[in-house]
């Protein structure tokens, strides 16, 4: 793709008042969520799209959820650090690069911007719940019983908020029971 054509696909995206030329190969896109910059290099070769997701201090607890994603969700686009900030970066050669596959990554960086942290939250939690069911099946315990010692943990307090209220109780409950149950057959004990 040329400057030209990139300059033409961001204005078909985002229009002629989003889209803001800030140095020759150097384009910022501004919308009421985000603030999109596309860069070229200085002979034109490549292309990176950037997009920042969340400062780091947010999201240094899923570090190794977000490397995760960029090994099997982030499909073209991977997210990085820089700077104190995780970015969802995409990078391409320009003389391979066609419209339909640019548009198609920034479609992609603004889904992983839409998603923030949600995606590797709920990852990090996945991973936790497998790690309940393993130990729960070296003990030796069904689904039953470790859904009844859940139960036990938030009736004594060990879990849950100080002051839940029992249908806020009964909704996590059912919550842990939907996910014990989706994943209860898929976690192999001999497997670490």
């Amino acid at each position: 793709m040329t400057p030209e054509e990139i300059a033409g696909t961001l204005t078909k995206l985002f229009g002629t008042t989003e889209v803001k030329a800030i140095a020759p190969g150097s384009w910022q896109v501004d919308t009421s969520t985000f603030r999109l910059l596309v860069l070229l290099s200085e002979d034109h070769t490549w292309i990176r799209v950037l997009l920042p997701i969340v400062p780091m201090q947010e999201a240094q607890p899923f570090l190794a959820q977000f490397l995760e994603a960029n090994f099997d969700d982030t499909q073209e686009v991977r997210y990085a650090l820089y700077d104190g900030v995780v970015w969802a970066v995409y990078q391409h050669n320009c003389g391979t690069l066609v419209s339909a596959d640019f548009t198609s990554a920034i479609a992609r960086l603004v889904s992983l911007h839409a998603a923030g942290l949600d995606n590797v939250f709920n990852r990090l939690i996945e991973s936790r719940i497998r790690q309940i069911i393993q130990t729960a099946k070296q003990q030796g315990q069904s689904l039953q019983a470790t859904m009844q010692s859940l139960e036990r943990f938030y009736a004594e307090g060990l879990m849950g908020e100080i002051n839940q209220t029992s249908e806020a109780r009964e909704e996590v409950l059912a919550a842990w029971q939907r996910q014990l149950e989706r994943l209860w057959n898929e976690v192999d004990i001999n497997v670490q």
